[in-house]
């Protein structure tokens, strides 16, 4: 692991430690968990917007959506 140096204002490092106690973790824990999160949310983002851009060039044809409504509805009881 590398260290390295953040700069947080006072009202963040506050609750940055509140955080952490309440979920039994060190600062350091907390912020690596914080951003690993980011990262994931960041990323699943891009490959939204890949797919949005992608439909956008070349939509769905109705045969198609018609396909994937029925796979999507809940089956007969």
């Amino acid at each position: 692991m590398e260290t390295i140096q953040v700069v947080l204002d006072q009202t963040l490092l506050r609750a940055t430690d509140q955080a952490a106690r309440r979920n039994k973790q060190n600062r350091s824990q907390l912020i690596r968990d914080a951003l690993r999160s980011h990262l994931r949310r960041l990323q699943v983002r891009a490959l939204e917007e890949t797919e949005r851009a992608a439909y956008s060039r070349q939509p769905a044809s109705v045969q198609e959506s018609l396909l994937w409504e029925r796979e999507a509805a809940w089956p007969a009881e």
